[in-house]
């Protein structure tokens, strides 16, 4: 009975420290790894977070672009894909001026699927001040006696007329969702331009307009062409339909989703932090 409280023999732990050492080879294929924050490839997916942002936000006075990225690390999970974890900074859309920062994960599935975005972010500009700049944005179109119809915004100087600024906020907010569920880790897209937009008459409250939009691949630097169908109205969920073509592909199509939808459910499904 004494030899069962003796110590362990050497060969056991032997064994136990072997396995000790042996265990966090095995979960090396995991392990995160540091990107440039300088570098295309987090610029990339940093702005994808934001595509998504912008359109779930549904809001014209609360658009963002990406500031500066404060860190940037990728994980590869072998049934998933590749997780890219984010921290950055952001800008309004329009004024360029600081807005507030960003924590996201951005997981590019193995799937031809969306990739699954999960982001939350502070802001310096106030909610009440962003939902009366929606409302103002919507009365001015609402007043409008005539249908609201223009094209190339902005001109070939970059110079936006002020009776379209509403129009174009519209358009980013749409044009993101396209941008976002057609993202890869690969390529990526900026709205270079609002070819066309009529606007449609509606009974109801909302908004309608339809879309042409040139949005600008990278690094192809090839140019796509999209049709967009937008419903909007202030506190509501932007609808978005599209087909996109360009010289090198075929038509591809896709619908804007409310919230409660797949939209939703992929940016539940994101890590949390």
């Amino acid at each position: 009975m004494q030899g069962l409280s003796a110590a362990p023999p050497a060969a056991f732990l032997l064994v136990l420290l072997l396995s000790a050492l042996l265990l966090p080879a095995a979960a090396a294929p995991r392990a995160k790894r540091e990107l440039n924050p300088s570098s295309r490839l987090a610029a990339g997916v940093a702005r994808v977070a934001l595509h998504y942002l912008n359109f779930q936000t549904a809001s014209p006075g609360a658009l963002r672009a990406l500031g500066q990225i404060r860190k940037a690390t990728l994980k590869s999970i072998p049934e998933s894909g590749h997780k890219y974890y984010l921290q950055f900074t952001t800008e309004d859309y329009k004024s360029r001026e600081n807005v507030g920062s960003c924590l996201a994960t951005v997981l590019y599935p193995k799937t031809k699927s969306p990739p699954a975005v999960n982001i939350k972010c502070t802001y310096t500009k106030d909610q009440k001040q962003i939902q009366e700049e929606d409302n103002r944005l919507y009365k001015k179109i609402r007043h409008q006696t005539k249908p609201i119809i223009g094209k190339n915004i902005p001109d070939s100087y970059g110079n936006i007329e002020p009776a379209l600024e509403p129009v174009w906020a519209l358009a980013v907010a749409g044009s993101s969702y396209i941008m976002w569920e057609k993202s890869t880790e690969n390529l990526g897209y900026f709205m270079a331009q609002v070819k066309s937009v009529k606007q449609w008459i509606r009974k109801d409250d909302f908004l309608e307009f339809d879309y042409t939009v040139l949005l600008h691949e990278i690094p192809t630097q090839e140019i796509i062409s999209c049709q967009m169908r937008l419903t909007w109205l202030p506190g509501h969920p932007l609808k978005v339909k599209y087909f996109c073509a360009s010289e090198n592909q075929g038509l591809e199509y896709g619908s804007g989703m409310e919230s409660g939808s797949a939209a939703g459910i992929l940016y539940e499904r994101g890590a949390n932090f």
